[in-house]
């Protein structure tokens, strides 16, 4: 069990608030689904209420009480598992297809999503892996060559999915770790290069990450096509004015918006509590990002230091290019909201990780 102290109160509050705000926006966006005779409402519910927020409630109280060292020790088994999954997932009969993409396995009455795993068994083993080389985290062979090989297998596995999106965010939650140890700078603008450079080069294998550019660049090319979400998010945060137009009132979200409850909630919650909402929204994000980076501060061991700055860069990476991507400002994504969105695994997931930032949050300073 972990130390005697009691976890960080203001991070565990700003993390309630989240998860009982995204509650209440997730059944707003959901009646949407009703309103569909081909929807799967019933299955999508169950996933994210007893999957997500019940199973991922009671692991994240379960995390938060257990030593932290547990995760160091586990971390080339749980990264093991996690490639063993992600290569499962690409198999027939196995892992299964949506929307041309295949990430997840089915478990019964739930979808699994592989993706999940791997983002959290990067974050443990790197951290692990610093805390055991220590001050060689400097050198290249080291410190620079093992997180490129981590790069390497996270995104073999993930653009087979293909998953472009989450491999993102392993990369920015890695240089995040990476600088946060001490890792030359020099290494970070290669690694920014070739990112911009692999980027280019998937635009041009991959269609549709090309469509997502020029759409960026441009808005106006194809509004009922390519541009089509993104126009009509732009509606809904529009039509909510300062107020917004009330809980449950959302009119984009039953005829327009594509994916309302994924990664169109923003646009839903937008419309619905406004400009003053949106905003108290992001300010939660930002305070998630400041007080897990203060327990990251103030945390003395390397692993448990990095791990929590893993975890905190990953979560509020991922809603900011949301967010930024539903109001126009980045490319179109297909990353969902998190606590926020449809999706059990990621729910689950996201709330293991605050228990995990909790429970180290109780070892500071010592």
């Amino acid at each position: 069990m972990a130390g005697g102290r009691k976890v960080d109160k203001s991070f565990l509050l700003i993390s309630i608030i989240l998860i009982v705000v995204g509650f209440f926006i997730f059944s707003s966006a959901s009646l949407a689904l009703l309103a569909k005779e081909s929807s799967n409402y019933s299955s999508i519910a169950f996933s994210q209420t007893v999957f997500g927020l019940f199973a991922g409630t009671v692991v994240m109280i379960i995390a938060s009480r257990l030593d932290s060292q547990i995760w160091k020790k586990s971390a080339f088994w749980l990264l093991l598992i996690a490639i063993i999954l992600n290569i499962l997932v690409l198999v027939p009969g196995i892992g299964f297809e949506h929307a041309g993409a295949r990430r997840w396995i089915k478990l019964g009455a739930v979808s699994f999503q592989t993706s999940e795993i791997l983002k959290l068994a990067f974050i443990i083993y790197f951290a692990a892996w610093v805390a055991g080389v220590k001050e060689k985290m400097k050198t290249f062979y080291w410190g620079f060559l093992p997180l490129l090989v981590l790069f390497a297998i996270s995104a073999m596995l993930l653009l087979k999915q293909p998953d472009t999106d989450n491999l993102i965010l392993i990369i920015i939650a890695g240089m995040a770790m990476f600088i946060s140890s001490g890792g030359k700078w020099r290494y970070v603008f290669l690694v920014l290069l070739a990112a911009v450079l692999g980027l280019a080069l998937l635009a041009f294998m991959r269609p549709y990450i090309m469509q997502r550019i020029t759409t960026f660049l441009n808005p106006q090319t194809d509004i009922q096509g390519a541009s089509y979400q993104v126009q009509q998010s732009l509606i809904a945060v529009g039509s909510g004015g300062l107020f917004g137009r009330g809980f449950g009132q959302s009119v984009q979200k039953f005829t327009y918006l594509p994916e309302p409850v994924g990664d169109s909630i923003f646009a839903v919650a937008a419309e619905e509590f406004g400009f003053v909402g949106s905003v108290f929204l992001l300010v939660m994000f930002v305070l998630f990002a400041t007080r897990g980076i203060k327990i990251a501060s103030e945390t003395s061991g390397v692993f448990g230091r990095l791990t929590v700055v893993g975890i905190v860069i990953m979560i509020t990476s991922q809603a900011f290019v949301n967010i930024g991507a539903m109001l126009g400002v980045i490319p179109l994504s297909g990353i969902t909201l998190p606590f926020v969105s449809h999706g059990g695994t990621s729910l689950f997931f996201t709330l293991l990780e605050v228990g995990i930032v909790l429970s180290i949050s109780r070892t500071r300073g010592s």
